[in-house]
């Protein structure tokens, strides 16, 4: 059986979406969503296209596209922004060509779930930047111009999918996503994030509203976490919970600030957990909804982390089989942060799933 560094990718159903042009959205020196980061992703397609994989450039999203999850007025304030360098919030920027990279990001999930969806891949990967989760119907936020993943899964809706799950494993609660999604029933939000942290959404008995009650999932956790409190929390909630919604189609917010290097959080994950998890949720692609799974990046602010992580997913998605992404060994540190999270949401959650 191959291991965690010698996958068989021979056949690879995979396709990535990238473009250099995710340089091209400026933000202030010393901003950790910094243009190096779309360098990185460059360099990963660039890997992965010479390994035989295919990888294509983006669409720019249309405002029919982006109506489904924002406010007409806070699209036409977004767009006024072209040309224009403005401070949105004191993290978030744009710079001339912001707005034209953001519908480029956006557009980019957007052919990932329509080829998934379409069956020329079972598996999807857009590297993009600027991130999304934090942006809300009305509101830029948290380096966030356009909510990219909620795009896709609105767009994903029209093409057929009756259910679709959002799976976030970025070290900030995806605000924006949860709030978009709060009252639908046919998309379901899952996020594990540290807690208390920004953007201050995201306790446990944060569940949706009206008809959407119980189809949002959230798992705060302590700082400090480990491997062990993330596989916790995933094998008795997040895959559970998965496997009763069967979704049609699994999206993934792929940010990798809870990584132990990562300058932005105080989580303490590895590399290899980043895989483990990823294939956690391939795995139930392939068991609820024909293996149907497109991810988009998030946040992930250490250079050579963000690299390393990309290049650890990306080889799950590209593998053959799904038997041989491994979480780590276990450390000497129990996973009482992650039995704490499971617990708070479980009991939150009770009505709704067998957990």
């Amino acid at each position: 059986m191959a291991g965690p560094r010698d996958p068989p990718y021979m056949g690879m159903s995979l396709i990535l979406i990238s473009s250099h042009r995710f340089a091209d959205h400026q933000t202030p020196p010393g901003h950790p969503e910094c243009p190096e980061r779309a360098e990185v992703m460059d360099a990963i397609a660039a890997r992965w296209r010479q390994r035989g994989a295919e990888v294509v450039a983006p669409r720019a999203a249309t405002p029919e596209q982006l109506a489904r999850v924002h406010d007409g007025d806070y699209l036409r304030r977004m767009s006024e922004t072209t040309g224009r360098a403005v401070a949105l919030d004191p993290d978030t920027y744009t710079s001339p060509e912001s707005h034209e990279i953001a519908l480029l990001a956006a557009g980019a999930v957007l052919d990932a779930v329509e080829r998934v969806m379409g069956g020329q891949h079972q598996r999807a990967f857009a590297l993009v930047r600027p991130p999304g989760h934090h942006a809300e119907r009305g509101r830029a936020m948290g380096f966030c111009l356009y909510n990219n993943v909620a795009v896709a899964a609105a767009h994903a809706r029209t093409l057929g999918a009756a259910r679709v799950a959002i799976v976030d494993y970025d070290v900030h609660h995806g605000n924006g996503t949860a709030h978009i999604f709060e009252d639908d029933p046919g998309v379901m939000y899952i996020s594990v994030h540290q807690s208390p942290y920004y953007p201050g959404t995201g306790a446990a008995d944060e569940i949706g509203r009206g008809r959407g009650e119980g189809f949002t999932v959230n798992l705060p956790i302590e700082v400090g976490a480990v491997n062990e409190d993330y596989r916790l929390v995933f094998s008795e909630v997040i895959v559970p919970v998965l496997r009763q919604f069967k979704p049609a189609l699994l999206l993934v917010s792929a940010g990798f600030d809870a990584h132990e290097r990562d300058p932005l959080a105080g989580m303490r994950l590895t590399t290899e957990s980043f895989a483990a998890m990823t294939m956690e949720l391939r795995r139930v692609a392939e068991e609820c909804c024909g293996g149907r799974i497109a991810l988009v990046t998030e946040g992930g602010y250490d250079l050579p982390t963000l690299a390393d992580s990309l290049e650890a997913v990306t080889a799950v998605l590209a593998a053959d089989s799904c038997d041989w992404a491994l979480w780590p060994a276990p450390s000497l540190v129990p996973p009482s942060r992650g039995r704490t999270a499971a617990r708070a949401t479980k009991e939150a959650l009770a009505r709704f799933w067998t957990l």
